[in-house]
């Protein structure tokens, strides 16, 4: 079900008037598409924080304007931790969307219980669907994958009507030996622990003491 928000609309724009209007709680965002005029909203920071935890995609507008959107953008503070502004794209349910998608992997690797290391290469994938089956996450089945071996986007468990964009021979996951094996079965580069050459300044090699 998408999140619901209350926005009401904003005659002033600019840097002063965004700042007002965080301060007394509320974050700016733009709705776009479909043709129509871009509008300018205002809506509950808790709301927007809810969309952001939630990781939603389609939201539900009420109040000055009643309308079904995508999340397009939200931009953050510095510091990742507050949302500044919010893209809003209209759309119609039944229209094909290009969004991102978490990927959520699922089992237990083979090769971790060989004594391997689980690595996630990709969090997310680009998918294209309709609006209005947007998945929450795409599965990702790790039970077979063996030490020294690798998931691709193309392993990737989609449901129907949802497809890949993401490259499918992107690797999405491996099990690696763990590192200090591996630093022991590189070979010593060669001279390394050996004395440095010592060149006077005429050029020639001095003589060690």
């Amino acid at each position: 079900m998408a999140d619901v928000l209350n926005v009401e609309q904003r005659g002033q724009t600019g840097s002063a008037a965004t700042r007002r209007l965080r301060r007394s709680g509320s974050i700016p965002a733009v709705l776009y598409g479909h043709g129509e005029e871009t509008q300018h909203l205002a809506i509950p920071a808790t709301q927007v924080k809810a969309v952001a935890r939630n990781r939603s995609k389609m939201v539900e507008l009420s109040g000055d304007v009643k309308d079904t959107a995508l999340v397009s953008e939200m931009q953050w503070d510095p510091l990742g931790i507050e949302v500044l502004h919010m893209d809003l794209i209209r759309v119609n349910l039944k229209e094909k969307v290009d969004v991102t998608v978490a990927i959520q992997a699922h089992g237990d690797p083979v090769g971790v219980r060989e004594g391997g290391v689980y690595v996630e290469n990709a969090h997310d994938v680009e998918v294209r669907c309709s609006a209005g089956s947007i998945p929450e996450n795409i599965a990702l089945n790790v039970n077979e994958l063996h030490m020294g071996q690798s998931l691709l986007a193309s392993d990737l468990e989609l449901p129907e009507g949802v497809e890949l964009l993401t490259s499918a021979d992107t690797v999405v996951a491996h099990v690696e030996e763990p590192r200090a094996e591996l630093e022991e079965e590189q070979p010593a580069e060669a001279g390394v622990g050996a004395e440095p050459e010592v060149i006077s300044k005429g050029g020639e090699e001095k003589e060690q003491d």
